[in-house]
């Protein structure tokens, strides 16, 4: 549904496997923030993650703790 939502709008969501700057290093505040959601999982966050990998953790990280909705 969000996704339709955010179609009607204009604002679309581009799937991580398609950004040109997707093999790049995750930002610094993918990585804070996936720290943050890690902890309240009780899971660990692999090093080195592109942003395209760090957007992916985010989205099942969110889902397993509840937030971004």
């Amino acid at each position: 549904m969000a996704d339709q939502a955010n179609a009607e709008s204009g604002n679309t969501i581009k799937d991580p496997a398609d950004w040109t700057t997707g093999d790049e290093p995750a930002t610094g505040a993918q990585e804070s923030y996936l720290n943050t959601l890690a902890a309240e999982a009780h899971e660990d966050v692999p090093d080195d993650l592109t942003k395209a990998d760090a957007s992916r953790k985010i989205d099942e990280l969110q889902e397993k703790t509840g937030r971004g909705r």
